[in-house]
């Protein structure tokens, strides 16, 4: 996790209680450095890439489209050690906003570009639309021209798409306003498998999230993916990082729990599933 994780703690009480984790836990890692970039689209571009059963979330009156950087670190199996070499790449990601059947929040990844080929092949095993590509961070120090920066390069090997974007936090202020955390609150996502849908919950630390502004911005993957935006991210969001577990996947089952997000008129949900 980044050395600056110590700046300015989330706000007490901002943040809903993840949901208990499924039994056993089938990975734990480090997502670090983490940039999130938003946009609003139109609830039915979304629901057309939806698992069966998967509604569109709407979140401030929309629903929206994110790409997301980050640098996995030290991803192990269960409770176990780091997987060497394996356990730590850079991913960005374009994913969406998902309610299951059973009412449960999540996300949906529609692509995942990874610089790891064996992570790429094992995932998409299970549905994950993984896609290998040359993927590095670009980073710079507080000290350096143009202050301090977090912002990722990537380039598929096949297909040609391409993004490189760049953020500077601003580290005096917490982003902590409904959007924000409905954006980044998820705790699990919804995904297609043997022609259903399979929920996989994760939990987390609440992120220590920051505003910040877009230093540069190029992307190809949002087009790529199937999505049309124009203008600047309307939310642009950067955390140091957390730790992240996962349990055991399950089918969405009736079952409904709710949680509250304060202000923000909405709930965080946490729902039962069928092993």
């Amino acid at each position: 996790m980044s050395k600056h994780s110590g700046s300015i703690p989330p706000p007490a009480g901002a943040w809903p209680d993840p949901p208990a984790l499924p039994r056993p836990l089938i990975m734990d890692q480090c997502w670090a450095d983490a940039v999130f970039l938003h946009w609003r689209i139109p609830v039915a571009t979304a629901a057309r890439y939806l698992p069966p059963g998967v509604e569109p979330d709407e979140i401030d009156g929309s629903t929206w489209v994110g790409l997301i950087g980050f640098r996995m670190v030290g991803a192990g199996l269960g409770q176990g050690r780091p997987v060497p070499y394996l356990g730590s790449f850079t991913e960005i990601n374009v994913r969406l906003y998902s309610r299951g059947p059973d009412g449960v929040r999540g996300v949906v990844f529609v692509t995942l570009d990874a610089s790891r080929l064996a992570v790429v092949l094992a995932a998409r095993a299970f549905g994950i639309n993984y896609v290998w590509s040359r993927c590095r961070p670009t980073i710079g120090a507080a000290g350096a021209a143009g202050g301090e920066r977090f912002g990722y390069d990537v380039r598929r090997y096949r297909g040609g798409a391409s993004s490189s974007f760049s953020v500077r936090p601003d580290r005096t202020a917490a982003a902590a306003d409904p959007l924000s955390l409905e954006l980044t609150a998820r705790y699990g996502l919804h995904t297609r498998f043997g022609g259903g849908t399979l929920y996989i919950p994760n939990t987390h630390e609440p992120w220590r999230l920051y505003p910040a502004d877009v230093v540069h911005l190029r992307d190809d993957l949002i087009a790529a993916a199937g999505f049309e935006v124009s203008g600047p991210p309307e939310s642009v969001l950067f955390s140091p990082g957390v730790q992240t577990q996962f349990g055991r996947p399950g089918v969405p089952a009736p079952g409904l729990r709710r949680r509250a997000v304060p202000g923000a008129g909405k709930t965080l949900d946490g729902g039962s599933m069928r092993a």
